[in-house]
């Protein structure tokens, strides 16, 4: 993390115009995030229960109970993000510029890597592949990509800041804390393709000065539209 941090800060220093401020953000992204994934499944996998519930119930894809279910629970947000990503690097929208499709394509690769932490890291205990309908999303247009890739990011960092205190085992909860920066990072990089400097504006930001946070229950209302598989997250932790 000092590595981070220094690295963070240098970038933030060097910024002089437009187009320098994009490819140092692209590294920082790069650089911040994209080993977290695979140094933390190192870590996780070995803790892992791999003993979870079966996936269908009768009621849908069955997330579990306890840590398992919150796990689940991020686990179905990185499918979402992940399975978003990859449509867009498909079909990029047009006009887009060399530094964008690089910046959506390091995102993409970081969601890709935490879907598939959290599916090793679950085991048999891993929720199956969700199905999506991004039916909603014009992949043609950046506002409409763009636009989406707001609402998924800042969405999945609530969902982080609101289930954090919900998981019990500590080990657990610190490695959905580097993940979570990740995301935030995310957010930034999108939020910042959109409107320079709205990464912390009052649309993530509470009147405290903290991030936003959401319950479970809130998030998966909110993701519910893009989602097509049937679920069942009734022992999920929630508030």
């Amino acid at each position: 993390m000092k590595e981070t941090n220094a690295l963070k800060d240098q970038l933030y220093a060097e910024e002089s115009d437009h187009t320098s401020k994009g490819l140092q953000r692209r590294n920082f992204l790069k650089l911040a995030g994209g080993g977290l994934a695979g140094v933390a499944l190192l870590n996780f996998a070995s803790c892992a229960k791999d003993d979870g519930p079966d996936d269908m119930n009768g009621s849908g894809l069955y997330f579990g109970s306890g840590d398992i279910a919150i796990l689940n629970y991020a686990y179905a947000l990185e499918q979402l993000e992940a399975a978003f990503y990859i449509e867009v690097a498909n079909k990029p929208f047009s006009g887009m510029t060399d530094l964008e499709k690089q910046l959506l394509t390091d995102v993409r690769d970081h969601e890709v890597a935490h879907r598939e932490f959290f599916k090793a890291a679950l085991g048999r205990g891993a929720i199956n592949s969700l199905e999506f309908d991004f039916s909603a999303v014009n992949f043609s247009s950046r506002d409409s990509v763009l636009g989406t890739a707001k609402v998924f990011e800042d969405l999945g960092v609530s969902a982080y800041n609101g289930a954090g205190w919900l998981i019990k085992d500590e080990q657990y909860l610190l490695l959905a804390g580097k993940i979570v920066s990740v995301e935030a990072r995310h957010a930034a990089v999108i939020r910042d393709l959109i409107s320079n400097g709205s990464f912390a504006n009052s649309e993530v930001i509470d009147g405290n000065g903290l991030d936003v946070s959401n319950s479970p229950t809130a998030v998966l209302q909110a993701a519910a539209p893009f989602i097509k598989s049937k679920v069942d997250v009734r022992d999920l932790p929630t508030y």
